[in-house]
């Protein structure tokens, strides 16, 4: 990631946090409410319902399916990769124990979010 990029990257995610700080203290993490949020803020939605190509830059999901004692759970929440060059990504997600925003650069396979298998 490019300092110049790095550096925008990090400026949206201190758009984003406050944002996510009060969704959580709200109990507000659904992908709905986030993905109302973040169009607020002025983001585009990179994709649409059905995988079309909309040409914006953000993406809100649920989280991720994980493994509790043998059993697949997903846990309520929402995850956000917002694309802020081709080089640099916010990922953040809120749920109900906590939140984070952090700067990364993109995943081959998956874009801004983790891949879900090990990398």
């Amino acid at each position: 990631m490019s300092p110049t990029s790095e550096k925008d990257a990090q400026r949206e995610a201190k758009r984003i946090e406050p944002v996510l700080k009060r969704l959580w203290k709200q109990g507000k993490w659904d992908p709905g409410t986030v993905r109302s949020e973040m169009l607020a803020l002025g983001y585009k939605e990179r994709t649409g319902p059905h995988g079309e190509q909309l040409g914006g830059n953000l993406d809100v999901r649920g989280m991720d399916p994980r493994d509790e004692s043998g059993h697949s759970v997903t846990p309520e929440g929402a995850q956000i990769g917002l694309h802020v060059h081709q080089d640099a990504c916010v990922t953040a997600f809120v749920q109900k124990t906590n939140y984070q925003v952090q700067v990364n650069g993109p995943y081959l396979e998956s874009g801004c979010f983790t891949p879900p298998f090990a990398h």
